[in-house]
């Protein structure tokens, strides 16, 4: 089953939605320099621009359904189906709470060869800075986004960057708007809707029907 919106204060109970919180501005969205935009808008995936299929996956990096899938479905995926040309893939920030966007804002700062790396390896250890006990998941997202090569100086930027989070709640506000997306993980392919934790041959079944 996907995670829906719904169900995001049973995953982090202190925290509020990302929509909520979307609601919640009232003031008017800081707008980012030119180059700022560009970074942000430029598409972190992987794979060929030729492929004959795309996919878009929206995820949250709190999702434990996207979690699984990132580490039981996709690295077959990028084996099989992006690195043979067939799919490219392109990665699509759909928070559910607070911790998400925070960690999705991070990643978004890193330069775009070094996003997938990250991401996965933050999907993959969610268990350390996310739901741990007494976790500071603002110290734990540090540490890896020092890992990452990330300087101090521009992870603060990033934790604090009023308009990135803008921006990345607007995409996702489009998302839900334009496609319908409204539970994680949730695929655009070739621009028909799916949704759930799959396996590798229900995926395969997915991109082979498209």
């Amino acid at each position: 089953m996907p995670i829906r919106r719904r169900t995001v204060l049973r995953l982090a109970a202190s925290l509020a939605a990302v929509p909520a919180l979307a609601r919640a501005q009232n003031q008017p969205a800081a707008q980012p320099d030119a180059a700022q935009a560009a970074a942000w808008k430029t598409p972190r995936g992987l794979g060929s621009a030729d492929a004959k299929t795309e996919v878009q996956e929206f995820f949250s990096l709190t999702c434990t359904h996207c979690a699984a899938f990132a580490q039981t479905t996709f690295p077959r995926v990028e084996k099989d189906l992006i690195g043979t040309g067939k799919v490219r893939w392109v990665f699509r920030d759909f928070p559910l709470d607070r911790v998400a966007l925070q960690a999705a804002m991070v990643a978004r700062a890193l330069p775009p060869d070094r996003y997938t790396p990250f991401v996965l390896a933050l999907l993959s250890s969610q268990d350390r800075w996310a739901f741990a006990q007494g976790v500071d998941s603002r110290d734990e997202i540090w540490k890896m986004a020092a890992l990452a090569g990330m300087s101090r100086a521009t992870f603060e930027a990033a934790w604090d960057d009023a308009a990135l989070r803008d921006w990345i709640l607007a995409q996702q506000a489009e998302a839900e708007k334009k496609y319908g997306i409204d539970s994680t993980p949730s695929f655009l392919v070739n621009g028909k809707k799916a949704a759930g934790e799959m396996d590798y041959n229900q995926f395969a079944k997915l991109i082979a029907n498209a």
